[in-house]
């Protein structure tokens, strides 16, 4: 999932689509068979909505790199989120006017990797001094099959957000664990029919995933293209239940919330529509420019037990070499400094991305006390999607969503509904080999 986070502008960007398979290629060094250098190398970036807090910070990355690379300039395009996929699928093919080094998001790897689009760097990842302050779960986003490919630029992870003046003029108490949670929304509600008491959304895949993940369950297991969907397991149905049975009259009727999802969860939080929502740290902007600013504050979604942490799914970007670069070596070190932990926590400044190392992020959390929430939850254990090229198709077929609104609605059970998920993720699966 591409998460573009942002303290300043409230963006939220969609999911990087992931480029038209061509031909995979072999693993190992640059598909040119060149390592050169010196000379120019490309770099393609995502453009933000407000990009020169980023461009500030990357040119100054840049700058460090070009004084400790002599004979080497570096150029830097910021391309658009909209056309994004297209230019990647280009580079892929045409390796001329392909990029050396760029960013891409973290569930678009494998993908990429079965394109035969990027470099493998275990050697040189695992050689990198910083890398072994890596958080797992974002070392597991440039991992396919053992093999690294790229390194992690920041991360995003979602919790509670909830009202401390609804909560204190109803007289309830900040949930503990889910069934709490669900107690507390159905009493916000019936207290203020106005409000929604946790805002959800049929279409929130990340809100629900939580969830699942509490109760043992997972969305598929297995690894490359062996992988298999447990979408429907007894463990995972009990968590489709219990976040299905948070629409209705009681908290978030149906109607009105089984096509809602994450951004329309949070908008209905930051405009003062709900008691509770789950957000992420990038969600903080748009809900610190909304009415419910200073009326606020935010724990990790509870666990099924007591003071346990709901895991959450790590989002976030990553920055990768291109196979057919001609610069090989070069583009490794060009990455290494986008991604360093220096960069990154200039990044966590200007823009309020999270840094994907340990104790840079615990840094922050001492800067930022609105970080430490999601920091607690990274910490308790994040969660990532299949490492699988199938993810992004079974993403954009809605198959998740899609599961949730038909319990929602009454279509199917719990059980017919994971069954036709997992037949149709399995399908999925099963056609990229």
């Amino acid at each position: 999932m591409l998460v573009k986070l942002s303290v300043r502008t409230a963006a939220a960007v969609a999911a990087l689509a992931v480029a038209t398979a061509c031909a995979p290629q072999t693993s190992g060094g640059s598909s040119s068979g060149k390592d050169e250098k010196t000379g120019t190398l490309r770099v393609w970036l995502f453009q933000e909505v407000d990009n020169a807090p980023k461009q500030k910070v990357v040119d100054a990355a840049v700058a460090a790199f070009e004084k400790t690379h002599k004979g080497t300039e570096v150029t830097v395009e910021y391309i658009p989120v909209e056309t994004r996929a297209q230019r990647v699928k280009a580079a892929f093919n045409d390796p001329k006017s392909a990029p050396d080094v760029i960013e891409y998001g973290n569930t678009d790897t494998a993908g990429y990797v079965k394109d035969g689009g990027l470099a493998d760097i275990t050697k040189e990842f695992n050689g990198w001094s910083e890398a072994k302050d890596t958080d797992p779960t974002a070392r597991q986003s440039v991992t396919v099959d053992g093999k690294i490919y790229g390194a992690p630029y920041f991360v995003g992870v979602r919790a509670l957000y909830y009202r401390t003046d609804v909560l204190k003029d109803v007289g309830l108490q900040v949930p503990k664990t889910q069934d709490e949670l669900a107690e507390t929304a159905r009493k916000i509600h019936a207290a203020r029919p106005d409000l929604y008491g946790l805002a959800v959304g049929g279409a929130y895949t990340y809100g629900a995933m939580p969830f699942i993940w509490s109760r043992g369950g997972e969305l598929a297991e297995g690894k490359g293209g062996s992988y298999s969907s447990t979408i429907d397991s007894a463990q995972a149905q009990k968590g489709i239940k219990a976040y299905t049975s948070l629409f209705g009259s009681a908290n978030c009727p149906a109607a009105k919330c089984a096509g809602m999802g994450g951004n329309d969860t949070v908008t209905a939080f930051a405009s003062g529509k709900a008691g509770m929502a789950i957000g992420g740290d990038f969600s903080h902007a748009a809900i610190e420019a909304g009415k419910v600013k200073g009326k606020y504050a935010v724990v990790p979604l509870p666990g099924v037990k007591p003071g346990s942490v709901a895991p959450a799914f790590a989002g976030g970007n990553n920055i990768g070499v291109l196979k057919s670069t001609s610069h090989r070596t070069l583009a490794v070190d060009l990455m290494k400094q986008l991604a360093s932990k220096k960069t990154q926590g200039a990044l966590f400044d200007a823009m309020g991305f999270l840094p994907t190392y340990t104790d840079v992020r615990q840094q922050v959390a001492a800067e930022e006390p609105f970080v430490e929430p999601f920091v607690k939850t990274l910490a308790s254990g994040a969660k990532f999607v299949p490492a699988s090229p199938a993810w992004a198709q079974i993403d954009a077929s809605l198959v998740l969503p899609t599961m949730f609104q038909e319990v929602i609605s009454g279509k199917k059970d719990v059980a017919a509904a994971s069954k036709d998920a997992a037949e149709k993720m399995n399908d999925a699966f099963s056609s990229v080999g």
